[in-house]
């Protein structure tokens, strides 16, 4: 199969993934103790976890063409730097879970468990059974040190300093940390320092732009899976 067909089917998985998540960031949009999200802001019974966000034909939470366009992305790109090797399948597979804890973060700055390690323990059971595929591209022994790694740096930066890193960032960082442990150490450094860069981006020019201050909280999540994105690319195109 060529990459262009893969890259479509990638792109088209994400779509429809991303048509299913708006509907359960918002219910899991909540403060820590809080119960998961039951009602839409008008009041009605959200009826099960996965669809668009809509009550009697009013949107609310996230556009479901908005998340579905940024999944289509994700995994298509994925797709196209890795081609046909096995370990494109759980990236492409794993991508709108990543989507679903950004959007969750994005909107009440939590990452919530029942999201965060399954991930991770999906990150690192499938790659355990692509390295055992023809053509896998990666080291899974060099993955699971890689999370390990990932989440121990993490949770050193979390013990110094909680208000900059929460520990659901912690946990984030073990599934990120496999995949990028996959292609090696010079991927892994890689993708850990850009969720760090883009981070400090955003954070300056929040700064600069007057829409924060010095201890202005934002959420982190999404620059951690953009640096690990950027990595896992260049790793795939690099293999």
């Amino acid at each position: 199969m060529s990459v262009v067909v893969i890259t479509l089917l990638a792109a088209a998985y994400g779509a429809a993934g991303g048509l299913l998540l708006p509907r359960a960031a918002y219910r899991l949009s909540v403060a820590p103790g809080e119960p998961w999200r039951a009602h839409c802001p008008a009041g009605h019974p959200v009826p099960r976890w996965l669809g668009p966000a809509r009550c009697h034909g009013a949107p609310y939470g996230a556009s479901a063409p908005g998340v579905a366009a940024v999944c289509a992305l994700v995994c298509g790109a994925l797709a196209a730097a890795g081609g046909a090797r096995p370990e494109v399948g759980v990236y492409v597979g794993l991508a709108p879970g990543l989507v679903l804890l950004g959007l969750v973060d994005l909107a009440v700055h939590r990452l919530p468990d029942v999201l965060t390690l399954p991930l991770a323990a999906l990150a690192a059971a499938l790659l355990g059974a692509a390295a055992l595929a023809p053509r896998a591209a990666g080291s899974w022994r060099l993955a699971l040190l890689g999370g390990a790694a990932l989440a121990g740096a993490y949770l050193l930066l979390f013990l110094i300093n909680p208000a900059g890193i929460g520990f659901g960032d912690v946990k984030l960082a073990l599934a990120l940390g496999v995949a990028l442990g996959w292609y090696g150490w010079g991927v892994w450094a890689l993708g850990a320092f850009l969720g760090f860069a883009y981070g400090a981006l955003y954070g300056l020019g929040l700064l600069l732009g007057g829409r924060a201050g010095r201890r202005t909280a934002f959420p982190f999540g999404p620059f951690m899976a953009a640096g690990a994105l950027t990595g896992v690319l260049l790793g795939g195109f690099g293999a």
